[in-house]
């Protein structure tokens, strides 16, 4: 999904919140602004508009489920991803050496950015011109963080289920990383003692990370001997549906 950058009616804002500090610290000729401020408001903004748009979407969420919700959607990883969509990598005004360092592609450039451009365009246009531009990013991104159940950190509650029934610690690792730079997919396994426990793909190492954590809750009366069957039934009901691929039986060989 790509999104246009909206028209300003003052280009100097859209200039300024692509400019990074690094452009300002290596042309002080120019007596440019970075683009800090901005992000300072665009972060404030996006808080608003990212609550309120949950909050008429999901009426049968609590008001924690409606914050770690949000919480996912304006983390750097996914504004990195919102910046992408937009074509901001290749606007931004870096410094020399932040170029040469890989800064196009740092998340945590990207994610500033992108609120920056969200400060500006509400200084542009107003609040109605922020939503109608970023709520199509949300909504695009918010089905995957809920299947993914990325809000609810299904890593944590995994961990807690296998020490307490099991008496291991999950180990996960990157089994494959493919395609360009801005539209990886990330596979991971999570390993509970010698058995791969669960399998996940998504756009991140984290994402992928929680979908296999989320692939062994769903599959945890799999993993533990017969006799505490009905407990790990209880387990993997409790922790809902979310799976991304087939684990291997209780009896398979060791992948």
């Amino acid at each position: 999904m790509t999104v246009e950058l909206p028209a300003f009616r003052d280009p100097t804002l859209l200039e300024r919140a692509l400019t990074h500090t690094s452009y300002v610290n290596e042309h002080p000729e120019e007596h440019a602004a970075d683009n800090e401020r901005l992000e300072f408001l665009g972060d404030a903004v996006l808080d608003f508009i990212a609550g309120a748009w949950l909050f008429e979407q999901f009426p049968e969420y609590d008001e924690g489920r409606l914050t770690s919700v949000r919480a996912a959607l304006v983390r750097v990883s996914t504004l990195a991803k919102f910046a992408y969509q937009v074509g901001l990598p290749e606007r931004l005004r870096l410094g020399k050496g932040e170029i040469d360092t890989g800064g196009r592609e740092r998340a945590n450039i990207l994610g500033d950015a992108f609120e920056a451009l969200l400060g500006a365009l509400y200084l542009d246009q107003g609040i109605e011109a922020v939503r109608d531009f970023v709520v199509p990013l949300l909504a695009q991104a918010t089905p995957e963080i809920v299947q993914a159940k990325l809000d609810r950190d299904a890593k944590s509650r995994l961990q807690e289920w296998s020490q307490g029934v099991l008496g291991v610690t999950p180990r996960y690792k990157l089994v494959a990383a493919e395609g360009p730079d801005h539209a990886k997919v990330f596979t991971v396994e999570v390993r509970l003692g010698d058995r791969v426990a669960g399998m996940g793909r998504g756009s991140s190492k984290q994402m992928a990370e929680q979908l296999a954590a989320n692939d062994a809750l769903a599959r945890a009366s799999e993993l533990v001997p017969r006799t505490e069957s009905s407990e790990a039934q209880k387990g993997s009901e409790a922790e809902g549906q979310g799976r991304d691929a087939r684990l291997p039986s209780a009896s398979a060989p060791m992948a």
